[in-house]
């Protein structure tokens, strides 16, 4: 008989803002305070609130401008640095417990782990291995989790997103079983993992509001709605998930890829778009010298304001060659921008990949291009990795980088787009 795997997945309870309670020595469960950039606009996004903001009514998630007026509250600038060094003291509490080979993280405050093998050896209940770590945590932190417990990590996640926030002591278990009883019917079905506004609304329009309806519909016109996703979607319709640790550990991507993106704080010219597309060219390029690899196909996003007409223009432009030269790329980057982007525009967001990228042991040449040449850009490119990783991000810039509209300065003293706080 196959032994019946048990899972739990962790979540840190409004994991920023119970960060900022903490250091200020204040309890997160009756403090009121949110984590948000005072020096942006009121229309700024809060990274997160504290429990005792959500007891009000306020969501996740809201904009400066949305809370009320008359509520007295604590704003925390982002302290980004921060937050990954309590998440990192908080991943080295889980391992006291659980080997890194059954965990996986999923987020900087949320985890999944396989605790199958471990409940026999410590003699406990998953309930009880649960309530442990997050006891240990608590008490290391000052930070309150919230667990879900299930027979696959599809079930431990719904049970913590949905069961836990309902039940005393922060924890809920779901089986198959339990799942169909008590959640076929939950509405809105946008609460459960992986089903968004869109899919939702797809389903609507062929009268599926439910996990139980999307059980219960026959499989060809799931498949005509959303595509190869359906199979995922009726699994978890019935509560099934066969992915397990251990083989999210082993995956390996057919196709890897780099990635920047940003949101600009106001509206950018056509110009300064270009501007700020070639330094993140640049920096791209950095990283893959850093990294060892090369690309030879580059894409660009492109989100305008305000614009219903165009919200968006994306592009990709194919290289002759595989490299990780900036003087190389960035004509064709250029060239990219140029194509696809109008020049009376509004831009706000910039998205740019280095896709299908490969060890730079298969870096290609053509006639054109001088292998001694591209070797000392290399090597200056190598030079200015290492500045950066001993002095800081900015210790070494390029002219563009001082040009108006430029923002690699200031985005290299944030982390994920927010302060680092150091």
């Amino acid at each position: 008989m196959i032994k019946e795997r048990m899972y739990i997945c962790i979540d840190l309870k409004s994991f920023y803002a119970s960060v900022e309670c903490a250091d200020r020595g204040l309890d997160p469960l009756t403090t009121k305070l949110v984590v948000a950039d005072p020096e942006r606009t009121q229309k700024t996004i809060c990274l997160a609130i504290s429990p005792a903001m959500k007891k009000l009514g306020i969501k996740n998630r809201c904009r400066v401008f949305e809370i009320p007026e008359n509520l007295e509250y604590i704003m925390a600038p982002p302290r980004m640095q921060r937050y990954i060094d309590v998440s990192a003291d908080i991943y080295a509490i889980y391992l006291k417990y659980i080997a890194k080979e059954d965990i996986h993280v999923y987020s900087i405050d949320e985890v999944f782990m396989d605790v199958t093998d471990y409940l026999g050896m410590y003699q406990m209940t998953a309930a009880e291995l649960a309530a442990r770590i997050m006891e240990d945590v608590l008490k290391h932190t000052g930070i309150t989790a919230t667990c879900g417990i299930g027979t696959n990590m599809y079930l431990a996640k719904v049970a913590l997103d949905i069961s836990a926030k309902h039940i005393k002591g922060n924890t809920a278990f779901l089986n198959e079983e339990i799942y169909q009883k008590t959640l076929w019917n939950h509405k809105p079905i946008t609460d459960f993992w992986r089903v968004g506004a869109g899919i939702a609304k797809r389903l609507e329009r062929h009268g599926i509001y439910t996990m139980k309806d999307i059980a219960m519909a026959k499989e060809e016109v799931l498949y005509a709605l959303i595509g190869v996703d359906a199979e995922l979607l009726i699994d978890h319709a019935w509560g099934r998930e066969p992915t397990t640790i251990a083989e999210i550990k082993a995956y390996k991507p057919k196709h890897n890829s780099l990635t920047s993106g940003q949101v600009l704080g106001c509206e950018s010219t056509h110009e300064e778009g270009l501007l700020i597309v070639k330094e993140m060219a640049d920096l791209l390029c950095l990283d893959l010298v850093d990294k060892g690899l090369v690309t030879d196909s580059i894409s660009l996003q492109i989100g305008f304001e305000n614009r219903l007409e165009l919200p968006m223009a994306r592009g990709t432009t194919t290289l002759p060659i595989t490299t990780s030269s900036a003087k190389t790329m960035l004509p064709y980057v250029e060239q990219l921008y140029e194509r696809i982007i109008p020049k009376n525009m509004g831009i706000r967001r910039v998205n740019m990949s280095f896709n299908n990228v490969i060890d730079e042991a298969y870096q290609q040449y053509d006639l054109f291009i001088d292998p001694a040449e591209l070797e000392r850009e290399r090597k200056m490119q190598r030079a200015m990795i290492d500045i950066k990783k001993k002095f800081g991000k900015n210790a070494i810039l390029k002219g563009m980088n001082l040009e108006e509209g430029a923002t690699t300065i200031e985005r290299n003293r944030q982390i994920g787009g927010h302060k680092s706080g150091q």
